[in-house]
């Protein structure tokens, strides 16, 4: 047993269970009076920034009397816990004493629309809610979408909920979980279908950690702006101090740049991530006011593919850092990753050729395989034909960190994962390849290829970067018209906010332009259509993900034939 002078809190680290919560008993012993969280506050006149801290010492003690506190109000190991809680000082306060308890939080985005979290609460049947006030009345206005609950209890804003941990003691007894224990449900983006609860184990949290820390040379005491709430999590568990960002969780492409870029400078943030829509604003606003960003040693970018220009004017924002776009998904996380060095002067030129996105070699310990894409469950790897340098297929993926199963959903498990000599392979959903040094190429998700004829297909990565490198075209979507396996191939554009054609005339010349464009670099010549919006449907969580779906049903319903 240790003792931290001057907190009253003794720890007993403990080395026998598996749970990611011990990491942060180990930073409180290690780090005790570093700062472990600052939730940002402003002043009446909004004008002066100011900071309620928690050093690890005491994010140790708040986690134990919380643990204490949802103990004493009838929460116990195994039950699962929908949280509720605004990103701040509460959400990871509360996560960190369920992991503890080993109850199991479950985690939906708040931004995906009512009628998808209500589906999602019905389907993953938690036994408790654990949440704002506005949580509550939403529990209490649509009661049979959360009729599994038999006990709700309050959560106060992040002003007043410290003043809700009354139990003076601040040792807590951590629960015997195991690596096969369920940790956490966490929600997928649903961005090319409904949103699915993935079962997170605590084994599986541990290796995200370990892998996370070690690839990206993370050191206790570096300071980190998540610009994804979930990635929050990771941070105590690595003596990293949090920065809860000031943005709408739900809506995060209304982020106000100057406000990220105060709290960077402000707290010397040395890491952060984001989609690539965030740092797109970010380097706008820094190019604008003639700022750069010496301070932070590393931006991850993830979420959606990233522009060379963006990785480039990034760059150029970071004298003593480093762009890093890591590949995976929330069923397994991180798969790849490759730097914008990297990128920049190695795989580019043939992205802008038509060969996919590079994301990059393997990490230490995953395992991938290209298998003949299908639509089928497969039961073992015998059953699949693997593919050999350069075929593209359907990516599978197994490794400490991919997740067994989805929640309440057997069919997409049996759908999605495959199970091998006692490991689990993951697959993607996404469809790329492995080229002859060992790196792997993404080329776009399975449900969106285009099937022109039975058997042959157009992948939109491939495509779509073709397009995404004219002047005039802020990003582009290939959609199939019709339905497989007889789809005829079309471009969607997003043109920049100043281009959009106004007249037949300009509608013309623009789609005349995009078909030279993609004649010019070798694209498919079955691609005749050019079509023209605004701007596109995205997913919720990084406002990056085009729902090429949405859009291709948008040109099918329009009857153009």
């Amino acid at each position: 047993m240790a003792s931290i002078a001057g907190h009253g809190l003794r720890i007993v680290p403990d080395q026998s269970h598996i749970n990611v919560s011990r990491f942060l008993t180990r930073a409180a012993l290690q780090v005790p009076n570093h700062r472990a969280l600052a939730v940002p506050r402003r002043t009446s006149g909004g004008e002066v920034l100011e900071y309620d801290e928690l050093t690890f010492a005491e994010l140790e003690a708040s986690v134990n009397r919380a643990c204490n506190w949802l103990e004493s109000a009838g929460v116990s190991q195994g039950k699962r816990v929908l949280l509720m809680v605004k990103p701040g000082q509460a959400l990871i306060v509360l996560c960190f004493a369920l992991f503890r308890m080993g109850a199991v939080p479950v985690v939906i985005d708040p931004g995906m629309g009512l009628k998808s979290f209500r589906s999602c609460v019905e389907r993953t049947r938690p036994d408790v809610l654990l949440g704002i006030r506005l949580a509550h009345v939403v529990s209490w206005v649509f009661r049979s979408s959360f009729k599994s609950i038999s006990q709700k209890i309050l959560v106060k804003n992040d002003a007043a909920f410290r003043s809700q941990l009354t139990v003076e003691s601040s040792d807590f007894q951590a629960a015997p979980t195991r690596e096969s224990d369920l940790a956490a449900i966490l929600f997928t983006s649903g961005s090319t279908g409904a949103p699915k609860g993935v079962m997170y184990h605590h084994g599986a949290f541990e290796a995200q950690v370990e892998l996370i820390k070690t690839h990206y040379d993370i050191e206790p005491g570096e300071v980190d702006l998540p610009m994804l709430p979930i990635f929050a999590l990771f941070n105590p568990a690595m003596g990293m101090t949090t920065i809860v960002p000031e943005m709408n969780p739900s809506k995060p492409a209304t982020v106000d740049p100057a406000r990220i870029v105060e709290a960077i400078i402000r707290n010397d943030v040395t890491n952060s991530f984001g989609s690539p829509v965030l740092w797109t604003k970010i380097a706008d606003y820094c190019e604008r006011e003639r700022i750069q960003l010496p301070q932070l040693k590393r931006v991850l970018m993830a979420g959606a593919p990233v522009s060379p220009e963006l990785l480039r004017r990034m760059s150029r924002l970071l004298p003593n850092g480093q762009v890093h776009t890591p590949y995976g998904a929330t069923e397994c996380l991180p798969v790849t990753s490759i730097s914008a060095g990297q990128i920049l002067s190695q795989t580019w030129s043939k992205t802008e050729e038509g060969a996919g996105t590079c994301v990059g070699i393997v990490l230490p310990g995953v395992s991938i395989k290209i298998i003949e894409a299908g639509d089928f469950p497969i039961t073992t790897l015998s059953e699949a034909r693997v593919l050999a340098v350069g075929e593209i297929g359907e990516i599978l993926v197994t490794g400490p960190s991919v997740t067994r199963a989805y929640d309440a959903l057997p069919h997409a498990t049996a759908a999605s994962k495959i199970e091998e000599d006692g490991r689990i392979w993951h697959r993607m959903a996404d469809v790329g390849y492995v080229d002859s040094a060992g790196r792997l190429w993404f080329c776009g998700r399975k449900v969106e290829r285009v099937e022109v004829e039975p058997g042959v297909f157009l992948y939109t990565d491939q495509f779509e970067a073709l397009v995404n490198q004219m002047e005039d075209v802020f990003r582009s979507a290939l959609v199939g018209i019709g339905e497989a396996p007889n789809q005829e191939p079309a471009i969607v554009i997003e043109p920049m906010a100043d281009a959009f054609p106004k007249t037949s005339g300009a509608r013309d010349a623009f789609v005349s332009r995009v078909l030279e464009q993609i004649a010019r670099l070798g694209g498919d010549s079955r691609i005749r259509r050019v079509f023209f919006r605004k701007s596109f449907p995205v997913d919720v969580r990084h406002n990056a993900k085009i729902h090429r779906l949405t859009l291709k049903n948008e040109i099918d319903k329009e009857g153009i034939g």
